[in-house]
């Protein structure tokens, strides 16, 4: 059932674990993340929206030492011992033709398909943001189950897409280390703009 009445929001502590505390990890602690708990983040990360629910996002949790090293080839030297550490490497990937599955997931968009099919750029615009948005509550829901990450941009695209991706239809994004980050590998946090410095209110 739809609730719409006012709700209270989440503890301090939720806060801390998901924004204020949590951090990109650089290095990894010994202990795996069984599939269960795989299953349960991605349970929580397909929730939140999309442009009319387009789902576009694909992903590949990268965990055996045979697929680690397929994963290697596509990774820039400065990632590689980063992600041969971590227990889960998460590729996210981008269905080029989400709108395949509208009458599945968005039976009320369907007569979208045609002007995606029509607009290449505006198919490609749609579905890049979409599943970007999609990497970033995976990030969250990560977190909220007590683990960590580590997101990376430093691939090689084309390697990645051919070795985990084959057929050109779903694109790599960027990756995601997942675990329990070891404390010592943590960097000094980055600055942040404050609200008046890039806010406005009219």
């Amino acid at each position: 059932m739809l609730q719409t009445t006012t709700r209270e929001g989440v503890s301090d502590a939720c806060l801390d674990l998901l924004f204020r505390e949590g951090r990109t990890c650089y290095g990894w602690l010994p202990r795996p993340v069984p599939e269960a708990q795989l299953r349960a983040l991605y349970d929580l990360a397909k929730m939140p929206p999309t442009s009319s629910n387009i789902n576009p996002q694909r992903i590949v949790f990268v965990v055996s030492p045979q697929a680690k090293e397929r994963l290697r080839r596509g990774l820039k030297p400065g990632n590689i011992d980063k992600s041969m550490a971590a227990p889960v490497t998460a590729i996210l990937g981008i269905d080029t033709r989400f709108f395949d599955h509208l009458e599945k997931l968005a039976p009320h968009a369907v007569d979208k398909r045609a002007g995606y099919l029509a607009d290449p750029d505006l198919a490609w615009r749609a579905a890049f943001r979409n599943a970007t948005l999609q990497g970033a509550y995976l990030m969250l829901a990560a977190r909220a189950l007590g683990l960590d990450c580590g997101p990376m941009s430093g691939v090689l695209h084309d390697v990645l897409d051919e070795e985990f991706f084959p057929g050109g239809v779903v694109k790599s994004n960027f990756l995601v280390n997942i675990g329990h980050g070891d404390p010592a590998s943590l960097k000094p946090r980055g600055a942040r703009f404050g609200f008046d410095e890039i806010c406005q209110i009219l």
